[in-house]
C-alpha cells in the first residue's frame, strides 16, 4: 500500500469524525523528552490550522512513573480539563475504563498498523488508544572507538564488559578522564524495569510474571543476569548511573564520554545533531545476549499512543486530534525528524523515511526481539509489580543484598500482591 493512499484514508477518517463541528479548545498531556515537545507543538500548529481548534499542551515530567501516577489522579477525579492523554504501551489494561472506545472512529486506519501494536491497545475488544510510534531500545556504540581498538560489536554482556573496559581504560590513558564504558537507565523507576527485564530475558530468566500469571522471576538465570550487571557499577558504568534516566544517559553519551549506551530510538536523531560530539561516529545494534542455553538478545517493547478521556467535554474533536497525531503523515515526520519507529508498517518501505533514517532497517531485527512487560497478566496491579521489581533490582545494583536474596523477597511480595 502506498503512503499517499494511507494519508488519503486517514484524512477521510478525520474529516468524517470532525464533520462540521464547531471549533473548540482542547488539551493534550505530554511528557516528551529531548526535542519531542517542539515537534509536538509544530504538529499541533498544523492541526489548529486545518481544523480551527486550539490545543494546549499540558507538560509532564519525563519519568513515566510520575506521569502514570498523575494520570491516575486526574482520571479518578473525572478531570474534564484533559482531553487527550499520551499513553505508554503498558497502560492500556490499567486505564481502559477511563478512555473512550476508538474502534469505530479508527476503523479506516486500524489495518495500517502492526497488528501486535493494535492488540496491545485493545482491552476487552475496545481500542483505547491510537498508536503514535513504537519503541524498542538498542545498543548504541561508537564506531570510531571500536575501529581504533580493533573490536567487534559485542553480542553478549560479558563481551560488552570486556570491550567497554578496554576502550575506557585506553581513552582515559589518552587524556579523557571523563570516559566511561557503558551508560544505561539505572534510576529506581519504570526505565529500570525495562532495562532489567532485558537482562533477565537475555539470560533465559523469563518475564517477571508470565502470560499465564505464573510468577517466574526467582530463578537462577535472573540471579545470574543481575549479578553480572551489578559488576558494571563502578567499573565500566559510573556510580551515578544508579540515578540516570534516559536523558542523563544520553547526556554522557552525546558529550562523547561513553563507548556504549542503551537507549531508545529518539537518541539517534539527537546524537546526529550538529551540536553532538558523536555525530557520524556511532551506530546501533541489538542489545547483548546473556549466558546459558536460553540466552538471546531482548529489547523491551515500548511505544506511545493517544487516548481520549471519557470525561472530555469535546469528545469528537478530541478523537479527531488523536487520529491526527497517530496518522501516517505525522508518523512519517516523526520517523524522519525524531527517529521514532512508526507503527504503520508501510512506512518502513517509504523512500523518504529510509533516506533520512537508514538505521531504521537495523531496528527491524531489534523489533523482532521485543519483549512485552507483564502488564497484561497483572493488569491493574502492573504499576505495583513494576515498582517492586525495579526496587529489588536497584537494591541489588546498589549493593543492598544479593540478587538471590532480593529476588526471593520479590517473589514473596508478588505472590502476596497477585495471589
Amino acid at each position: 500500500m502506498k503512503i499517499n493512499k494511507l494519508l488519503v484514508g486517514l484524512m477521510t477518517s478525520v474529516t468524517l469524525v470532525a464533520g462540521a463541528a464547531q471549533a473548540v479548545e482542547l488539551s493534550v498531556v505530554s511528557g516528551d523528552t529531548g526535542n519531542g515537545l517542539a515537534f509536538l507543538e509544530e504538529q499541533l500548529a498544523k492541526f489548529e490550522e486545518q481544523t480551527g481548534h486550539t490545543v494546549t499542551v499540558v507538560p509532564m515530567p519525563s519519568s513515566t512513573t510520575d506521569q502514570f501516577g498523575q494520570y491516575r489522579l486526574w482520571l479518578a477525579a473525572g478531570n474534564a480539563d484533559i482531553d487527550v492523554y499520551t499513553t505508554d504501551v503498558i497502560w492500556a489494561p490499567q486505564l481502559a475504563d477511563q478512555f473512550l472506545d476508538l474502534t469505530e472512529a479508527a476503523a479506516d486506519v486500524i489495518d495500517q498498523h502492526f497488528p501486535s501494536i493494535i492488540e496491545s491497545q485493545t482491552v476487552n475488544g475496545k481500542l483505547v488508544a491510537i498508536p503514535a510510534y513504537t519503541d524498542a531500545p538498542a545498543l548504541f556504540y561508537r564506531t570510531d572507538l571500536l575501529e581504533k581498538y580493533g573490536k567487534e560489536v559485542p553480542t553478549t554482556w560479558a563481551e560488552l564488559k570486556a570491550t567497554a573496559q578496554e576502550i575506557m581504560d585506553g581513552e582515559r590513558a589518552d587524556g579523557n578522564a571523563d570516559m566511561w564504558g557503558f551508560v544505561f537507565q539505572g534510576n529506581a523507576y519504570e526505565g529500570l524495569t525495562c532495562n532489567a527485564l532485558e537482562w533477565v530475558k537475555s539470560y533465559g530468566g523469563g518475564q517477571i510474571v508470565e502470560a499465564d500469571g505464573t510468577i517466574s522471576i526467582n530463578n537462577e538465570q535472573a540471579v545470574a543476569a543481575l549479578e553480572e550487571i551489578k559488576t558494571f557499577i563502578g567499573t565500566i558504568s559510573p556510580e551515578g548511573n544508579l540515578a540516570y534516566m534516559e536523558e542523563e544517559s544520553r547526556g554522557v553519551w552525546q558529550l562523547g564520554n561513553a563507548a556504549f549506551m542503551r537507549n531508545w530510538p529518539y537518541a539517534y536523531a539527537l546524537g546526529q545533531g550538529d551540536d553532538s560530539a558523536v555525530k557520524d561516529k556511532f551506530d546501533v545494534a541489538p542489545l547483548p545476549a546473556g549466558e546459558g542455553p536460553d540466552a538471546r538478545s531482548a529489547a523491551t517493547l515500548g511505544g506511545w499512543n493517544y487516548a481520549v478521556s471519557k470525561y472530555s467535554q469535546n469528545p469528537d474533536a478530541a478523537i479527531e486530534l488523536a487520529l491526527f497525531l497517530g496518522s501516517a503523515e505525522i508518523q512519517k515526520e516523526r520517523a524522519i525528524n525524531q527517529s521514532n519507529l512508526p507503527t504503520i508498517e508501510a512506512l518502513y518501505d517509504d523512500a523518504d523515511v529510509l533516506a533520512a533514517a537508514p538505521f531504521m532497517g537495523n531496528w527491524k531485527e531489534i523489533f523482532q526481539n521485543a519483549v512485552p512487560r507483564p502488564s497484561a497478566p497483572t493488569q491493574e496491579n502492573y504499576n505495583e509489580v513494576s515498582s517492586l521489581f525495579w526496587s529489588a533490582v536497584h537494591n541489588t545494583l546498589s549493593g543492598n543484598g544479593s540478587a538471590a536474596e532480593n529476588l526471593e523477597v520479590l517473589e514473596a511480595d508478588l505472590d502476596e500482591l497477585l495471589n
